[in-house]
């Protein structure tokens, strides 16, 4: 496809760690993923099956002050310069201009104007195809949903669908004082959801989803490697099961397990409980969706205000 036709997608995710090495060894034990040299100093990249599915990395001596591990995600544009001027004019604040990496690509990185960072790209060579969209589609190992947690889920909205191309999917009452769970399209799918902050101590921030086999026995890998399980798994409306969770260094991340499907023609296949790796937290939940929506955002996903300091 050509690179107009990565406008709005999610084409990568970047985890900027205090431990690359004991990071890359925990996500191997407990996604089904792998890493790879990328051929440039300091920079190595995920790869699930055949495909490259994101990059790893220390955090760079530039960070603000204070800055977690975190993950990244890079969304695409057919032109990083003329999105980040957009950007600007709708309120977002440039924390790394855009900037060449030779034969990769074009990138910038920036925060929405509640302050949830985020980056443009402009890959050299644009994907053979776009990445999957709808929770839990595409293979094992990809992200497949993505969730920003901001103050102001109406406002990010617009935002994103000024810059990108997004349109507004069906919104789900959470419930009490949870609000609306906003979910967002991209090309007709619906790729990600959009909720109100519920603990003033956490910053707007995205949280990815990784696509797992087995939700359950992903939780309980990550607990076995030295991981935190922050909430769940449970499941979701839509039968999809979810969990929550938090790598040795403090990186957050998230795995969706689909529903299961039956086998052609055959009835369909009842969703039973599973054990949860630990207590899961009460949750209220949207009517009826096959999102994988956290209605309870643990306290602890905390990530940076500003990974990077503004650019001058």
């Amino acid at each position: 496809m050509s690179n107009a036709d990565i406008r709005g997608r999610f084409i990568w995710h970047e985890l900027m760690t205090t431990d690359p090495q004991a990071a890359g060894a925990f996500y191997s034990k407990v996604l089904p993923w792998r890493t790879q040299p990328s051929g440039m100093p300091s920079y190595t990249l995920w790869i699930a099956g055949k495909t490259q599915t994101g990059g790893l990395m220390a955090l760079a001596p530039d960070s603000a002050p204070g800055t977690p591990p975190h993950w990244l995600v890079y969304i695409g544009t057919p032109s990083v310069d003329a999105t980040l001027m957009e950007a600007q004019r709708l309120g977002g604040k440039v924390l790394k201009g855009a900037t060449d990496i030779p034969n990769v690509g074009r990138y910038a990185v920036l925060s929405d104007p509640q302050g949830a960072t985020f980056a443009l790209y402009t890959p050299a060579s644009p994907p053979a195809s776009p990445p999957a969209g709808g929770a839990g589609s595409g293979a094992s190992g990809e992200f497949s949903w993505h969730e920003l947690t901001t103050t102001d889920p109406q406002a990010g909205l617009r935002f994103y669908s000024e810059l990108f191309g997004w349109a507004r999917g069906p919104g789900h009452d959470m419930g009490g004082t949870m609000g609306l769970y906003q979910i967002f399209t991209q090309g007709g799918a619906q790729v990600g959801g959009m909720y109100r902050v519920q603990d003033a101590s956490t910053p707007p921030h995205w949280l990815g989803y990784v696509r797992v086999t087995d939700a359950a026995r992903t939780a309980a890998a990550a607990k076995a490697a030295g991981g935190r399980v922050l909430h769940g798994p449970v499941e979701v409306p839509g039968g999809s099961w979810i969990a929550m969770l938090l790598d040795p260094q403090g990186g957050a991340f998230a795995v969706v397990e689909p529903p299961r499907v039956a086998a052609a023609k055959g009835p369909a296949v009842e969703s039973k409980p599973k054990p949860a790796a630990e207590p899961a937290r009460p949750a209220a939940q949207p009517s009826a969706s096959a999102m994988p929506t956290a209605a309870s955002k643990p306290a602890a996903i905390r990530p940076a205000p500003t990974a990077i300091k503004p650019a001058a």
